[in-house]
């Protein structure tokens, strides 16, 4: 009897590598919708958020459909989501670019601002420092590397004191993940980090409930 694969959603607002998160995901045994319908993204087994570029717009395009009601609405049950680069981003209460500061989903306080390095972007592969009790970096050696291209970031942790933090450094220290209760982050991209995004996805898409 064949087993029945878990059902994603890779919520669709118009930001994102939504195919490549998509095909990512199904590699790793996942039964992957694209879509930005609120029934299909509410009744799937795991929501992931995806993002690329600025907050101010991924924010403007999540609003358009609903999104920060449906990422809210998935929490409040318990159901879980996972937010990908600047989808972990929006997730904070606020984001600060060129000085202009826009309002996030709320999900954790505090800000996402610009990194203080002297190279920006952060482009490439990073080592993190996970927690030992990481159900996403779980199986994986302290010099896994992942893939980051990012110029903000979350430098501060002003949330649940129980959530798994976990931190990366690009001339400062900055949050490259976040496991907090349902809700799931990583400011690097899975899909675009080899085998080890792929074991990140598949320890992600198992913890599923």
């Amino acid at each position: 009897m064949t087993k029945n694969l878990p059902k994603l959603v890779v919520l669709d607002y118009g930001s994102g590598n939504l195919r490549s998160a998509q095909r990512a995901l199904e590699r790793v045994g996942a039964d992957v919708e694209v879509t930005a319908d609120p029934s299909a993204a509410m009744a799937a087994d795991g929501l992931v958020v995806p993002g690329v570029g600025a907050f101010e717009a991924c924010m403007t395009g999540l609003r358009k459909i609903g999104g920060e009601k449906i990422i809210a609405d998935r929490l409040d049950v318990g159901r879980p989501v996972l937010g990908v680069c600047v989808g972990m981003q929006i997730l904070f209460a606020r984001g600060v670019e060129f000085g202009v500061e826009t309002t996030g989903c709320g999900q954790w306080p505090g800000a996402v601002v610009r990194l203080d390095a002297p190279v920006i972007p952060h482009m490439g592969w990073n080592v993190v420092d996970a927690p030992s009790d990481s159900v996403l970096f779980r199986g994986m050696d302290a010099d896994t590397r992942f893939y980051f291209v990012h110029s903000y970031a979350a430098q501060q942790w002003e949330g649940n004191p129980d959530a798994l933090l976990t931190w990366a450094s690009h001339a400062v220290p900055f949050l490259a993940a976040v496991e907090d209760g349902p809700l799931s982050a990583t400011q690097f991209h899975p899909e675009k980090s080899g085998d080890a995004g792929a074991q990140l996805l598949s320890n992600w898409v198992g913890a599923l409930s």
